[in-house]
């Protein structure tokens, strides 16, 4: 109700009645009572408010997303937003709208910027700030004494001092340099995302003191594996190196061991170390740096496994069969001394019966021809569980020496080698934890849900493919066995796409699920100590439990939690940045190849264009004016853009021109040429 309906109900008039109208002002300040747009007061409850977050539209409105993801999105008109803005945490309820999808924010319960970068514009009074994050839509007001002397079109990042007025207003805090300027914008996406480039002093102090330890002072309830042929393998530009393995052939069982660092003797629990290794979450991999979890004394340091020095390490022991099942496994600390550091590119080498690798490494040659042979049989044991193996590419830009270069997207024996023993060694540890009912963080990965599952469905259908699995019920063999049916299918690549559209993301959680994709039932993440903080959390809880598994249950069963949701979330802003990252230097590196003509694949299609991406994963857009039609139908749920001469889907091969880049928005821009096969 109003102020006026209630004072009425209440038979109250005058004196009484305005006392009513400050008595319920102060309730909505005290975040007792909420006030709508219409002047209404209630409760959360009475208004059906739910809690969430707003996503931002540079055209001033937004979209609620609700906590609670079972609730759909909600469109939120600018004035309806009530002040809130992207990233914010709010209140809001269903207002109406033809469908039901409109809303109002209620409250704003936490604002989502405490800082923002931009570009800074002076003028007489001070300047404004144009935030770089299109999401946020209004400018910061900087008055002239807030300027910290910044000279007009430079990058800054600004903190946000109070959201009353016209617009926010704010003050900088850091100038990062000419806006335009390259390592300058590569600074802003890093501030941006609020990732720390700098350890505090602390916490590098106590990492030097734990890095002067000596790792043999004590190996009590150690395995000593020193005389063991153990190697690391990596890519060339590794610096932290967290796994090393061992292999050995019996009677038909491969004796497969996995060695991960322990990080855990160097970073306690709660100690300054694991507490700005808990905020971080993660490392964060760029072109030209690593922004490591943990300081380099720890990460490139003690921690590493190096070759030829003995390092305290955490094993998992696999006896496999030759049909790829697990028929032993068990998990205790130990030590190593790793023989040799070995990249992809030379186990490969040895794998294909290079001369010149097998002669420089005479004792690995049975080593890695074993290794290959387990590869090769978990892959199939995998495939035969129903994993899914989607065909997904990921960039490698490499930045040396001033020169930007992106190689054609290469896996070999040694990559799948690698994978195949970190992905058996993650599930044969979350296994032994959870037969022991540990407290525990595992990864997992949902089942689609049955709204994109029966989209997908849709598609098939529509594309012609027959389509048999239940969308309530999907499972990964479901998939497996489709992507197998189309094998030899130009539809293979189209289906392989929607299909990774159509499936959930990964993330951790203290309760198990399984994980779709590896058509796993138990998973975590165990063999990235040094770079993941759900793998040093679990190794503690390993080792812990190892002595007093009931003291184990007692300490982390809360902390469980607290370590998956907030690993989680700086998982997923380590990845936007690092694909922002990625971004600009894809449009550098394209910068001089405008002109130059490429085989490509349409990677999306959209009612403004297409996306192409080419063999080494550079991926542009083709804007739908450019394209040989007069009009197109945007087919959104067939990934189609149909014209009156021609049609564009998902997966198809064309040949584009290399033709613009926009900074701004980091996008390359592409030309269409025409078709694979077509004379043009």
């Amino acid at each position: 109700m109003t102020d006026e309906q209630i004072a009425k109900k209440l038979r109250l008039k005058g004196k009484a009645a305005n006392g009513v109208r400050d008595l319920l002002r102060s309730l909505v300040r005290e975040g007792e009572l909420y006030c709508d747009l219409n002047g209404r007061y209630g409760t959360a409850v009475q208004f059906g408010a739910m809690r969430g977050t707003i996503s931002g539209n540079e055209r001033g409105f937004g979209f609620f997303m609700p906590d609670d993801k079972e609730k759909p999105d909600l469109f939120i008109p600018h004035r309806a937003l009530r002040g809130a803005y992207n990233k914010d945490t709010v209140l809001a309820f269903v207002k109406g709208g033809r469908m039901g999808d409109e809303g109002e924010v209620l409250a704003i319960l936490e604002r989502g910027y405490r800082e923002i970068v931009g570009t800074f514009r002076r003028e007489r009074s001070g300047g404004m700030l144009h935030p770089d994050d299109k999401k946020f839509s209004d400018d910061i007001f900087i008055p002239s004494d807030r300027t910290k002397g910044a000279a007009d079109n430079v990058k800054a990042v600004a903190r946000i001092l109070s959201y009353e007025g016209r617009s926010p207003k704010g003050e900088i805090v850091e100038v990062l340099g000419e806006s335009g300027d390259f390592f300058v914008e590569e600074t802003a996406i890093i501030r941006a995302h609020n990732i720390k480039e700098v350890f505090p002093e602390e916490v590098i102090d106590a990492a030097e003191q734990q890095a002067l330890r000596d790792p043999l002072a004590n190996l009590e309830g150690r395995v000593d594996l020193r005389d063991q042929l153990i190697i690391t393998v990596d890519g060339e530009d590794t610096r932290d190196i967290d796994d090393a393995i061992s292999i050995a052939k019996k009677d038909g069982k491969y004796y497969l061991g996995v060695h991960i660092a322990d990080v855990t003797n160097y970073v306690k629990w709660h100690s300054v170390l694991d507490n700005e290794a808990l905020s971080r979450g993660t490392s964060v991999y760029f072109p030209d740096r690593v922004i490591p979890m943990l300081p380099t004394a720890l990460s490139n340091n003690i921690c590493s496994l190096n070759e030829g020095v003995p390092r305290l390490t955490l094993s998992c022991f696999m006896t496999v069969d030759k049909s790829g099942k697990v028929i032993e496994r068990s998990v205790m600390p130990s030590v190593i001394c790793s023989a040799h550091r070995m990249t992809y590119k030379a186990v490969t080498a040895i794998a294909n019966g290079e001369a010149e690798a097998c002669a420089q490494y005479p004792d690995l040659i049975d080593f890695v021809h074993t290794a290959v042979e387990l590869t090769n049989i978990l892959k199939n044991a995998r495939e035969s569980k129903g994993g899914v193996a989607l065909d997904v590419k990921e960039a490698k830009i490499l930045f040396e020496n001033g020169v930007i270069t992106i190689p054609d997207y290469e896996r070999t024996i040694s990559h799948e080698m690698i994978e195949q023993f970190m992905v058996l060694a993650n599930e044969s540890v979350a296994t032994i934890m959870t037969d022991k009912g540990m407290p525990f963080v595992y990864r997992i990965h949902e089942r689609p849900s049955e709204e994109k599952a029966n989209d997908f469905r849709t598609f098939l259908r529509e594309a012609g493919v027959q389509a048999k699995f239940d969308p309530s019920r999907v499972s990964p063999a479901d998939y497996q066995n489709l992507l197998h049916s189309l094998e030899d299918s130009p539809l293979y690549s189209l289906v392989n796409r929607v299909m990774l559209r159509s499936m959930m993301k990964a993330q951790y959680s203290p309760e198990n699920v399984g994980h779709f994709g590896l058509a796993s039932d138990c998973y975590c993440h165990f063999t990235s100590p040094i770079r993941r903080y759900p793998d040093l959390c679990i190794h503690r809880i390993i080792k812990e439990s190892l002595v007093n598994p009931e003291k184990a249950r007692a300490k982390y069963k809360k902390f469980v939690t607290e370590a998956s949701v907030k690993s989680s979330a700086c998982e997923k802003n380590a990845t936007e940045a690092e694909r922002d990252v990625d971004a600009l230097y894809i449009v550098a590196y394209m910068q001089d190849k405008i002109g130059e003509d490429y085989d490509a694949t349409i990677s999306g299609v959209t009612s403004f264009g297409l996306f192409a991406e080419l063999a080494n994963t550079v991926e542009g857009l083709i804007p739908l004016e450019t394209l040989p039609d007069d009009s197109y139908e945007f087919i959104e749920e067939r990934f189609l853009l149909r014209g009156t001469k021609g049609s564009f889907h998902l997966g198809e091969s064309i040949k584009v021109r290399a033709v613009g880049v926009d900074w701004g928005s980091r996008r390359v821009q592409f030309q269409f040429l025409g078709k694979q096969g077509e004379t043009f």
